[in-house]
C-alpha cells in the first residue's frame, strides 16, 4: 500500500457477466486504527471509496465483529456480510438466524465456510446483485462508541441462540495448547515434528526432483550454450569456468542452481508446513506462548516464526519478516535471524567439523551464537528507538486444512519467491564474479589476513575459506576439515563464518526487503559482534 510497508492481495472475479476486482485488505475488528494495517484497512473502506465491502463476520464471534459491521453501515458504503466459520459455529451450539440479522442489518448476510468452499456461490451472487445496483443502501446512523455497543447487544441477544454443552476433546486440547506448562510441551513436539518434516522433504524435493533436473536436463543445455558464446569473460560471468553448478559461480549456473535447487525445495517443504500449521489454527497459539519471551528481545510473538524458518533456509526467513508491523522490529528480527539462526546445510556442515573433536564442542558453538544473538538483541532493544506493539491476535479453533487452500497459498508464496528473491540472487552473482575479475575480490583477501590471522588465531589457509562464507556459508565450513584445525581453532571459525555475513542469497533478498542503509548498518553490527565472539573464543581458551 502506497507510502506503508503494509502489503495487500489483488485478483479478479467475474460475477453475473461482469470483472471484478478484488482486494483482501489486512483485517481490522474497528476503523479506529492502532497500527499501519489497521490504517491500509480504514483508508480502503472510506478513503479509496470502494464499490462495495464485503464484511468478513467470525459466526463464532459474532457480537464482537458486529462493531466494524456497524462502523462500515455508518459510512453509507453498499455491505455484503459474510458470516464466515458457519460449521465451527454449528459444532459450538450456535444457531444464528440469517434473515434476521440480514433484517436488522439491512444487507444481505451470507453463511458461509471459506476453506471448503460452502455459500461461496451465494456470496457471488451477492456481489453480482451488488454490481446491478440491487444491495441495499445501509441505513444505520452514526452514533456513539457506547451506543454502538448497545445496539450489537440487542442484535446478538435477538439472533443468536447458544446452546450449553460439554467441551469436546478438540476445544480441550485448544485450551491446553496456550497455557504455560502444556503449551510449551506441544510447541516443543509440534516444531520438532515441523522441523523434521521440512528437512525430509527438502531433502527429498533436491535428491529426487532438482538434482536430476539440473543434471540431466539443464547441464547439457548450458554445455551446448557455452559453447556459442565466443568471448571468454562473458562466458566466465554466465556459466563460470568450472564444470559443477556449485563451483563455476555464473550467473546461469550457481545463479540458477542456488535459488532453485538449493533455496526452492526448503521453501516449498516450510511453506507447506507453515500453511499446514496456519489453516489447522496452531501459529496464533505459538505466538501467544512466545510473545513474553519475545518481548524481552524487543519483539512479539509474531517474530518466533521467522527465526524457526531460518532454521532451514535464511532466505524464506527474511521474507517472512513482513509479518512484523515496524521498521524497529524488523531490524531487530533481522539481527536476531542472521546472528542465531544457522541454516539446515550450514548447521549440518557445522556438526560435521566440530563432531571429531566431541559431542561438547557442538553444543558450544551453538551456545554461543545464542548467546551473543540475545546479548545483541538486548541491546538493540535499548539503543534503537520506538517501543514493540502488544500482540492482540485472535486465537482461531483448530480446524481441518482445506487442501486447496493449502495449494493455493503455496503457489502464491512459491510464485513470490521465484519473482522477487530468485532473480535477486542470480544478480548477485553476476555482481561478485565482475567484482572478482576487477581484482576486488582479492583486495578484501589481503584486507581480510590480519583479521583472520591475528584477531581469531585461524592459519593463514583460512583467509579464502573466510571470503568464500560470503557466498556459500556451508561450502566455507566444510572447506575448513583439510585444514587440520584444533578444536579451539574449530570452534571460532564455525561461530565467526555462522554470524560475520550473510550469504550471497540472504544478503541481496534482506537488500530488498529492508533496504541499503538497513542492511549496511547490520553487516557493520554482526561482523562486529563475529570478531569480538571470535577473539574472546581465542583470548579465554588460553587461560
Amino acid at each position: 500500500y502506497a507510502g506503508t510497508t503494509v502489503e495487500y492481495t489483488t485478483g479478479t472475479l467475474f460475477a453475473g457477466g461482469r470483472r471484478v476486482e478484488l482486494v483482501d485488505v489486512p483485517g481490522a475488528y474497528t476503523l479506529e486504527a492502532t497500527c499501519k494495517a489497521e490504517e491500509v484497512a480504514r483508508d480502503f473502506c472510506t478513503r479509496d471509496r470502494a464499490d462495495l465491502l464485503v464484511n468478513v463476520v467470525d459466526a463464532t464471534n459474532l457480537e464482537r465483529n458486529l462493531y466494524l459491521t456497524l462502523q462500515l453501515l455508518e459510512k453509507g458504503i453498499p455491505t455484503v456480510v459474510a458470516l464466515n466459520k458457519w460449521d465451527i459455529a454449528a459444532r459450538r451450539g450456535i444457531a444464528i438466524d440469517v434473515a434476521e440479522l440480514s433484517r436488522r442489518l439491512g444487507v444481505p448476510v451470507v453463511p458461509v465456510v471459506a476453506v471448503s468452499g460452502q455459500g461461496l456461490k451465494q456470496l457471488v451472487e451477492k456481489v453480482a446483485a451488488a454490481a446491478d445496483g440491487t444491495v441495499p443502501a445501509p441505513r444505520f446512523a452514526a452514533v456513539d462508541h457506547a451506543e454502538r455497543w448497545h445496539i450489537i447487544g440487542h442484535i446478538s441477544q435477538e439472533v443468536q441462540t447458544i446452546s450449553h454443552r460439554h467441551p469436546t476433546l478438540l476445544e480441550k486440547l485448544e485450551d491446553a495448547s496456550i497455557q504455560p506448562a502444556s503449551g510449551t510441551l506441544i510447541a516443543v513436539l509440534v516444531l520438532a515434528a515441523a522441523f523434521g518434516v521440512i528437512r525430509w522433504l527438502g531433502e527429498g524435493l533436491i535428491r529426487w526432483l532438482f538434482e536430476p533436473l539440473f543434471t540431466r536436463l539443464y547441464g547439457p543445455a548450458l554445455r551446448w550454450l557455452a559453447g556459442l558464446i565466443p568471448v571468454g569473460w562473458i562466458r566466465t560471468l554466465l556459466v563460470g569456468s568450472s564444470p559443477g553448478f556449485m563451483e563455476s559461480f555464473g550467473a546461469l549456473t550457481t545463479g540458477v542452481y542456488i535459488p532453485v535447487a538449493v533455496v526452492l525445495p526448503y521453501i516449498v517443504s516450510f511453506y507447506l508446513v507453515l500453511g499446514l500449521l496456519e489453516d489447522a489454527g496452531y501459529l496464533p497459539r505459538l505466538a501467544v506462548l512466545l510473545d513474553r519471551t519475545m518481548h524481552r528481545l524487543g519483539l512479539h510473538g509474531y517474530a518466533a516464526m521467522p527465526l524457526v524458518l531460518s532454521c532451514g533456509c535464511k532466505v524464506p526467513g527474511v521474507l517472512a519478516l513482513r509479518v512484523l508491523e515496524t521498521k524497529r522490529e524488523k531490524f531487530i528480527a533481522l539481527a536476531l535471524l542472521l546472528m542465531a539462526a544457522p541454516c539446515l546445510p550450514q548447521s549440518a556442515m557445522m556438526v560435521s567439523l566440530l563432531a571429531p573433536h566431541g559431542a561438547g564442542y557442538v553444543l558450544l558453538a551453538f551456545a554461543i551464537l545464542a548467546l551473543v544473538a540475545m546479548i545483541n538483541s538486548l541491546v538493540l532493544n535499548r539503543l534503537v528507538p520506538g517501543e514493540s506493539p502488544e500482540i492482540v491476535m485472535e486465537i482461531p479453533s483448530y480446524q481441518l486444512p482445506h487442501a486447496g487452500t493449502m495449494a493455493r497459498k503455496l503457489w502464491f508464496r512459491v510464485r513470490t519467491f521465484l519473482l522477487d528473491a530468485a532473480p535477486m540472487i542470480a544478480l548477485g552473482i553476476l555482481i561478485v564474479n565482475v567484482l572478482e575479475m576487477l581484482g576486488v575480490i582479492a583486495l578484501l583477501g589481503a584486507l581480510a589476513r590480519p583479521l583472520v590471522v591475528g584477531a581469531l588465531g585461524l592459519p593463514e589457509a583460512a583467509v579464502g575459506v573466510v571470503l568464500l562464507g560470503f557466498l556459500r556459508k556451508d561450502v566455507s565450513i566444510a572447506l575448513l576439515a583439510p585444514l587440520g584445525l584444533t578444536a579451539r581453532q574449530a570452534v571460532t571459525a564455525s561461530v565467526f563464518l555462522a554470524m560475520y555475513l550473510p550469504c550471497v542469497a540472504t544478503f541481496f533478498v534482506a537488500t530488498r526487503e529492508a533496504g541499503w542503509r538497513s542492511v549496511a548498518r547490520l553487516l557493520a553490527l554482526t561482523l562486529a559482534w563475529a570478531t569480538l565472539a571470535g577473539w574472546l573464543i581465542k583470548v579465554l581458551w588460553r587461560t
